[in-house]
């Protein structure tokens, strides 16, 4: 395996503000833009050639990640003029691949946090002679996701997209967002058009007799596509319950970039993640938080399970609980946010204010 198709064009609707200057495979997580996990994760695998399907915000990539030699990578981008779905990104980047008809192709979402066995994927769709791979977890509630009933061999048996009662949920095995594909697979996807590969391309190879196999893999696995799951999964990546071979620095309860100040008796646990230039003043508690670049938290703020934008700034003795705070945005000090409240990018919260769950 040496070569995969990352997608990562999506808006990243759910995660606004935090998508409305940065695109979401680029939001910091554990220190870094999340999408550096994934390309380490996957030349620690063995790949050696990726190409980024962009859309939103697309001009960002390049200047970060250039040719990718940094991460001992051959990194190349493809822009959809319009958005294409996932099967219509990934055809749209055929072009650029190396691989030969019968050759495997990775491909893997830029929102998916897991420990998926790369290799094993790989090695399962080789041994199975599949057309198409797929990775598949089990959770306890599949009703949000795309079931994959399998038989006993692994192959899969149809695709039954978002479940809602009893009698549709036949399996708690949902697709998971990493894939290998036959080259040649790629290249039957219609061009030109949206096309998405959990509600036409894989009901269609199904029904025409092509091999889908399944392989269950059980590791960590967080969708990060909601606020709340992007700073769990920030948290998680520096407690090192995720895997990653792109956390600057030793796993633990906190993660200081060099650049950030933190105050002596300031207390950040539970995966706080305190970004550059960064600033947390005396008394300051923080758990399981992100601060990205310039934040600033004031003495005696509070804050758990938040992520504070580039540029915001938190009042003093401010309590924030699972709230999203974009950037440049001002909280005055004694306010209390919680319920997953979100504050707009540069908006500005007077002092004393209490509110709770609603959008600013």
């Amino acid at each position: 395996m040496t070569e995969a198709i990352l997608l990562v064009g999506g808006k990243g609707t759910r995660l606004r503000p935090l998508t409305v200057n940065t695109p979401k495979p680029m939001v910091p997580a554990a220190g870094v833009p999340f999408l550096t996990h994934q390309l380490a994760r996957a030349r620690a695998a063995g790949v050696e050639h990726i190409v980024l399907a962009t859309s939103y915000l697309a001009e960002v990539f390049e200047p970060h990640f250039g040719d990718g030699s940094a991460l001992g990578l051959s990194l190349e981008y493809v822009t959809e003029e319009e958005p294409l779905g996932t099967g219509g990104a990934i055809r749209n980047v055929a072009s650029r691949l190396h691989s030969g008809p019968d050759d495997p192709v990775l491909i893997f979402n830029g929102d998916i946090l897991t420990g998926l066995d790369i290799q094993a994927l790989v090695a399962t769709h080789s041994s199975s002679g599949a057309d198409v791979s797929l990775h598949l977890t089990r959770v306890e509630d599949p009703r949000a996701f795309g079931l994959v009933p399998t038989d006993a061999t692994g192959r899969v048996t149809a695709f039954l997209e978002k479940p809602q009662t009893p009698e549709e949920i036949v399996t708690d095995q949902i697709n998971a967002g990493a894939y290998v594909f036959r080259r040649s697979v790629i290249d039957r996807i219609p061009a030109g058009r949206p096309v998405s590969v959990e509600r036409e391309t894989f009901p269609e190879l199904l029904a025409s007799g092509a091999h889908l196999q399944g392989m269950v893999d059980s590791t960590y696995w967080l969708d990060l596509g909601t606020p709340q799951a992007f700073v769990r999964g920030s948290a998680d990546l520096v407690l090192g319950r995720a895997p990653s071979p792109a956390v600057p620095g030793r796993c633990g309860d906190r993660l200081v970039l060099p650049s950030a100040r933190v105050a002596p008796d300031a207390k950040l646990t539970g995966g706080t993640v305190v970004g550059a230039d960064a600033v947390v003043g005396e008394g300051a508690r923080i758990t399981g938080s992100t601060l990205l670049a310039g934040a600033v938290v004031e003495p005696g703020a509070v804050v758990t399970d938040s992520l504070i934008g580039a540029g915001a700034r938190i009042g003093a003795r401010t309590v924030l609980t699972g709230a999203v705070i974009g950037d440049g945005a001002q909280v005055g000090p004694d306010n209390e946010l919680r319920d997953g409240i979100r504050i707009w990018c540069n908006a500005t919260l007077p002092a004393g204010t209490v509110r709770f769950s609603s959008d600013q």
